[in-house]
């Protein structure tokens, strides 16, 4: 992984990371918004996995169902954010679009995928802290504004 801070203001700090062949990708962004101190940012990206695990959130069980896409697939799209969890760590949200040879897509949660051969994403930080509070009654933690620290 790579990566470089592109700008910064009063109000947002930048973020370009590069991700290379091989790296999990949640994890990778997880781990980098970690070791940068990021409580609260948008996230965007885009490049390849040569698999992956999404997830359709079952609202009345209360958790995922897995879809595995065992084959390479294009990131048409990710959009996300990031956000403390309950344990004070950074907590990434990434919905993502993915594009198959036969040009048909799978879409869901990223749950997990290997980079293949890059992903090349976005962060823009904001200036203030977001929490992500786990929500009982629906079996997902989701960002509470009223628990922020911004």
């Amino acid at each position: 992984m790579k990566s470089k801070r592109i700008g910064a203001d009063d109000e947002a700090h930048v973020h370009v990371v590069i991700l290379d062949t091989g790296e999990e990708a949640f994890a990778a962004l997880t781990r980098f918004a970690a070791e940068s101190g990021i409580s609260a940012a948008s996230l965007t990206a885009i490049g390849a996995f040569e698999r992956a695990t999404v997830g359709w959130f079952d609202v009345a069980a209360k958790s995922y169902r897995k879809i595995e896409v065992d084959e390479q697939c294009e990131v048409l799209s990710a959009i996300g954010d990031v956000a403390a969890g309950d344990d004070g760590k950074p907590s990434l949200h990434v919905h993502v679009v993915l594009g198959l040879a036969d040009g048909s897509t799978r879409g869901g949660h990223l749950l997990a995928a290997t980079v293949r051969p890059t992903l090349e994403a976005i962060l823009t930080e904001a200036p203030a802290a977001l929490r992500r509070k786990k929500r009982p009654d629906l079996g997902i933690a989701l960002i509470d504004l009223e628990v922020g620290g911004g």
